[in-house]
Order: C-alpha cells, then structure tokens, then sequence
C-alpha cells in the first residue's frame, strides 16, 4: 500500500524542489530526491523508473526534459513499484494538465487515493480508466477508423491532434497493449512499427434487471414497485448512448467511494442508514456521493407513506472488451482502394484471428 505522493521539479538554482506532496506529514530527504532525480537523468527518458533508497520503496514518473516533472509515490518494502506504472502514468498526465495556477496542488490527495487502490482494480475499473485518458481515447477513435496504423505517423499525428502539452507515447502504449487493445508488431517492408487494434471497448447504460425482476425482495416496498419501473422505462425511452455520456459514468466507475456505493446499489434497494454503513468501507460523504449519482441520473429516490426514502438504480453501466468484428469491413475497403499495403492488411487478419481466438478462450475459463 502506497504511504505517500509528492510532486518534484529540478530547479537550476535550488537543485530538488518539492511542490506538492500528501499526506503532508511525510518525509522525504533532498539526498534521496537527489537520487531520483539522478536515475531519471542517467536513463535520459520520460516515463517511470523504481528505486530502493534506505528504507524507501519509490516508484517514480518523469514526463520528460519540456516539462521537467518528477512524480514519487511512496511505498512499503513489499509493494511491487511496475504494478502502479500505469497509474502512475495517468496521474502526471493529470498533473500536467492542470499546471495553470497550481491547479494540480488540490488534486494530489485524490491521485494518492487512485493510486493506492490501482492494482486492486477490476476489469471495469481498468477499463474506464483506459478510456477516460484523452489520449488513449484518440488512438482507439481513430484506429476504430483505419485498423491499423504506424508508429511514426501516430506520434506526428499525435502531437498535431493534441496540443495541451506531453504525450508519453511509449507509456500509452505500453498501457493499452496490457489491457490487449492493441498491438505492436512489425511488418517486413515497413519503416516503422505497426500500432493494430484488437480489441473495442463497449460502454452503454443498462437497465438493473435483477432489480426490476423483483424489487419487493431487494428491499423496495411493494407498493412504490409500479413506480420504480415506470421510472426507470421513462429514462430509457430518452436515453441516447453518446460518448460525452459515457465519460460522465465512467466518472462514478474510477472514483473509488462513488463506485463502492454503486456496487451496493446493484444488489439492492436501500435506505440512507443502509448507505451509512458504507463508512466502514471509506465512503465518507454520502451526501457528496448520492448527489453525483443523482446528477448523473444513475438513481432514484421513492418515499413511502412514512417518508421513508429508498434509493434505486434506475440506470447502471455495463463496460466490457469485444471483438471488433466491424474491421473486417473496414480491411476490406482498405484492400480495395489500396491504401495500406497487402502484407500490411494479411498481418493484421492474422493479428485480428489471435486476437478472436484469446478472447474466445478467455470467456470459455471465466464459465
């Protein structure tokens, strides 16, 4: 478990300098910043690197020499510093861009608290968070497009597209490979690395039908069961799947006391001294969390005739990798107006069989 986080940046004058770090009670030694700082310097690269200095465990992220900032997460002795890289990755990104006024100052406590539950996150988790990054969003938007495209022309398009500040392109890779978006192989004939997607990512809301079979017996009172369904068909007859919505869910998914909540809302209709006892599982502010998921129109409140309240979903989320069997459509266009080249397009029928095959075999395991 993660013991802390602190900002850093090299400063010619003061050498080390710490800008921000959480819980404001640690301490960290300008010998042991000075060690990081020069790790990061002897490889010359942006992206992470770990180091035991003394007692300390530190997995550390440099965005690189145009920005010039270290991020340190702190960790036990037995905590494995490559399991937080891709949070750690996400969280400068974060940093970066909210530079303007220190804005990232006020963020550091919530990015610990992200960081701390990283490698425990579920398929869900991991996959909203994939697609909450604007830059990994770029890239599956536009290979959903082409299928498959090259690594140099990804980086100039890239820092075309983008223009907010760095972009660890190795490091989103390297993300998006783990979670088998993509992948990177070469072709014979090529100058360059070929970048294929794999697999889509499904994201839409959907009703709580485990709910609605049979709400009586998930806790709502049999007379308000008429009104939960009639509710819930409402939203349903309005709603329209769109991307904008779908980052406003994924909201709920990656904040962990948000999300804690939803997960007993999926199970069950509830009153607020049932919600309560979440703060035995460190959801502190109801209140907070119950607004963003009422904003987000995700839940319901029915009184009975004693005004009492009972929370319910109206509408969950379902997130989940397919198999993007549209690309053979879009392989086949490719062919016929040879845009890409032949042994281009076979790789990737090859890339995409292996792919169908490994997702296949993962569902078979999981029944």
């Amino acid at each position: 478990m993660p013991v802390g986080l602190v900002v850093m940046k090299w400063d010619e004058r003061v050498g080390t300098e710490i800008l921000a770090k959480y819980p404001e009670e640690i301490v960290i030694t300008d010998k042991t910043l000075m060690q990081v700082y020069s790790t990061h310097e002897y490889s010359g690269e942006s992206g992470m690197i770990s180091l035991m200095v003394g007692s300390l465990n530190i997995a550390s992220y440099y965005t690189g020499p145009e920005k010039g900032y270290y991020i340190l997460l702190l960790l036990n002795l037995d905590d494995d510093p490559d399991a937080y890289e891709g949070g750690l990755a996400d969280a400068s990104r974060i940093i970066l861009q909210n530079l303007e006024d220190e804005g990232y100052v006020q963020l550091v406590p919530s990015l610990f608290r992200r960081l701390s539950v990283y490698p425990t996150l579920n398929n869900e988790q991991r996959l909203a968070i994939t697609y909450q990054d604007e830059i990994k969003r770029m890239i599956i938007n536009r290979l959903r497009e082409e299928g498959a495209v090259s690594k140099s022309e990804l980086i100039v398009w890239l820092k075309d597209k983008y223009r907010q500040g760095f972009v660890d392109l190795e490091g989103v890779l390297i993300e998006l490979i783990k979670r088998e978006l993509i992948k990177e192989t070469s072709v014979k004939g090529m100058p360059s690395e070929l970048i294929f997607l794999t697999n889509d990512i499904l994201m839409l809301r959907v009703p709580p039908v485990q709910l609605l079979k049979d709400p009586a017996d998930k806790g709502l009172p049999s007379q308000l069961a008429s009104d939960y369904r009639t509710e819930t068909k409402k939203f349903f007859q309005n709603y329209r799947p769109s991307e904008q919505d779908n980052l406003r869910v994924i909201e709920i998914i990656i904040n962990p006391q948000v999300y804690e909540t939803l997960r007993l809302l999926r199970t069950a209709i509830v009153t607020k001294n049932d919600l309560e006892k979440l703060k035995k599982k460190g959801v502190d502010d109801i209140d907070e969390v119950l607004k963003i998921l009422w904003e987000r129109q995700i839940i319901q409140v029915f009184q009975d005739d004693r005004n009492n309240e009972y929370y319910a979903l109206v509408s969950d989320f379902f997130i989940e990798k397919i198999f993007p069997k549209y690309l053979l459509n879009v392989i086949k266009a490719e062919y016929e107006k040879k845009s890409k080249a032949d042994q281009v397009l076979l790789e990737y029928l090859t890339v995409l069989e292996n792919a169908y095959l490994n997702l296949k075999s993962a569902v078979k395991a999981e029944d």
